[in-house]
């Protein structure tokens, strides 16, 4: 349930009443501290000066006619005219039960939108490296809020799988099939790569094949649009492989990359230039942009057509939203890529907007992060300076995390172990992530990441545990608890409140690309358990009455946690 939106309901309706224009918005906020109630109306004074009455006057007005019998215990003026709203112990334990008793939390789906989101973004012939992990994860934890809404997700992974480049990949890996050694040396991407650029550079004649090969495959030819397939196919297979023990949602079906939109460019040029938007400037097509310019202050320059014909990553651009407008019914779309991308970006929607491709009423939205950075603040490399491969990086993790549950948990044996030690260790490294604000860069942390202490993936996942051995110790399940739950105690009442709030989490996830917010949440939700947990008894608690409802508000602790850390695409185990 949303006790945000209700209050704000409620508040707005009041504040109609009280003689306020329905366009000024009632600015519900969850309070910060206990003394200031639950929840707090803060646009009174907005609202105040639109009509010309002091903030307290009207806030007296308001809530004369701000009904929430049943719902506050106790309503409030603060200060120059804030609302304080003090939630009913007893509505919110009734609350509690509907929500426990809801696979979905009490949230209810909402009307689909058609909602593009781009992300991860690998290039083929390359493996997967540190930087493509924010991408895939942020995006993904994004996707899945989304659709746990009920949206339509289009999932758009726009794979480097076009250019000059693989006409010398082309030739590479015509070679080594020649020499019957495909299949070892494409083992490792990155070792192909740098075999076929060498080549490139130091072998006239390779160099040339290479170049015929780049005009073979654009026009294309049959075999080398066979040999650019298998490229594609080789990368994408271990992609997917590292996809799946990220717990990441991506698929083959999911590619869409940028050999997609080849097609579409000739047509987009020559239309841009029919619209008077792209002129010919030095024997190449420029779109000049009048809201950008240069040092000089004149107007900057997207060329979308070199003078040797070919294009330019703006054109692909600019047919990739045409496309997820046109052909995919985008309503919004998403795109998660670092924050150098935001000016290009930027420019191509501006050209898009222009030429009628996309609508106003379709958000283009860039959803940039930062950068991950090692402990020197520098971008996250090997201690030689190299490039970090995204599963080299997640096999440590997976032997930091084998380290901590051996230490920890002894008694695990078996597959069971390894299970723990499997989403221990992805679920450590992409909660470091998703637990900072994408818009800022962070600093990668080992020692941090894999702590029982702390907003680590570790803490959440062990409270979770924690619960579950609860249940255990209790010989029930929760299916078996029949009593109500009674909120007696002020750690009960903050524990419920803040579970309660969970849609709004969520939301903010999904509206706003910030899975750091649901991070933050369930931080606080395991923090008010455990403190809860230490005043409050539960297995020893006063009467079988107070311990099943204590019981339930640690069923609805449990079931918060799980939901919430899989919107995030990390698991939970039962014991740790």
């Amino acid at each position: 349930m949303n006790i945000q939106a209700l209050l704000s309901t409620h508040v707005s309706q009041a504040m109609v009443l009280a003689g306020v224009p329905a366009n000024c918005e009632a600015h519900l906020r969850q309070s910060t501290k206990p003394q200031f109630g639950d929840y707090q109306a803060n646009g009174i004074m907005a609202a105040a000066k639109a009509v010309g009455v002091p903030p307290r006057k009207l806030a007296e007005e308001v809530i004369k006619y701000l009904d929430l019998q049943g719902i506050a215990s106790k309503i409030e003026i603060a200060g120059p005219g804030f609302i304080n709203i003090y939630l009913d112990s007893d509505w919110l334990a009734q609350q509690a039960e509907k929500v426990l008793s809801d696979p979905r939390l009490g949230i209810e789906k909402v009307t689909p939108q058609t909602i593009v989101v781009d992300y991860s973004a690998p290039n083929v012939a390359k493996e997967m490296h540190v930087g493509h992990l924010r991408s895939t994860i942020i995006g993904d934890a994004v996707v899945r809020s989304l659709e746990f809404f009920g949206h339509n997700v289009i999932r758009a992974n726009h794979v480097g799988d076009w250019g000059t480049q693989f006409g010398m990949l082309i030739a590479m890996l015509e070679e080594l099939e020649n020499n019957h050694a495909d299949n070892m040396a494409l083992a490792d991407l990155e070792a192909f790569y740098r075999q076929a650029k060498k080549h490139y550079d130091e072998d006239p004649q390779f160099a040339e094949r290479a170049r015929n090969y780049v005009v073979k495959l654009q026009s294309g030819d049959d075999y080398c649009l066979s040999m650019w397939r298998k490229l594609v196919d080789i990368t994408m297979a271990q992609n997917l492989t590292i996809y799946k023990r990220l717990n990441v949602t991506l698929s083959e079906k999911d590619v869409m990359g940028e050999s997609l939109y080849n097609p579409m460019l000739p047509e987009i040029v020559a239309d841009l230039r029919a619209k008077g938007l792209a002129v010919e400037d030095q024997g190449a097509i420029v779109v000049y942009l009048n809201e950008f310019t240069n040092k000089e202050g004149e107007s900057m320059g997207v060329i979308i057509q070199k003078k040797d014909g070919g294009y330019l990553y703006a054109t692909t651009d600019i047919a990739c939203a045409k496309y997820r407008y046109e052909t995919l019914g985008a309503d919004r779309i998403l795109y998660y890529t670092d924050s150098r991308q935001h000016q290009h970006l930027m420019q191509v929607w501006s050209i898009v907007r222009k030429a009628g491709y996309v609508p106003d009423t379709v958000s283009l939205e860039h959803h940039m992060f930062g950068m991950m950075l090692g402990k020197d603040g520098k971008p996250f490399k090997t201690r030689t300076g190299g490039t970090i491969k995204l599963a080299d990086l997640l096999d440590e993790a997976i032997q930091r995390a084998e380290s901590v549950i051996e230490s920890r948990s002894p008694e695990l044996q078996g597959e069971e172990r390894q299970r723990v030690i499997d989403v221990v260790g992805i679920g450590s490294v992409k909660y470091a992530d998703l637990s900072k604000n994408r818009t800022t860069d962070y600093i990668f942390e080992w020692d941090h990441m894999l702590s029982l202490d702390g907003n680590t993936a570790v803490y959440m996942q062990y409270a979770y545990a924690r619960i579950a051995s609860i249940f255990r110790s209790a010989n029930c399940s929760e299916e078996q608890l029949t009593g109500p739950i009674i909120l007696g105690h002020e750690r009960e009442k903050a524990l419920v409140t803040r579970l309660l709030q969970f849609e709004e989490a969520l939301s903010t996830v999904a509206n706003e690309g910030t899975p750091h917010v649901m991070c933050n949440y369930l931080y606080d939700v395991a923090g008010l358990f455990s403190g809860f947990y230490q005043d409050c008894p539960i297995l020893k608690a006063e009467n079988l009455q107070l311990k099943q409802s204590r019981l339930k508000l640690a069923a609805l602790t449990a079931k918060t946690l799980k939901l919430g850390l899989s919107t995030l695409g990390i698991e939970t185990v039962e014991r740790m």
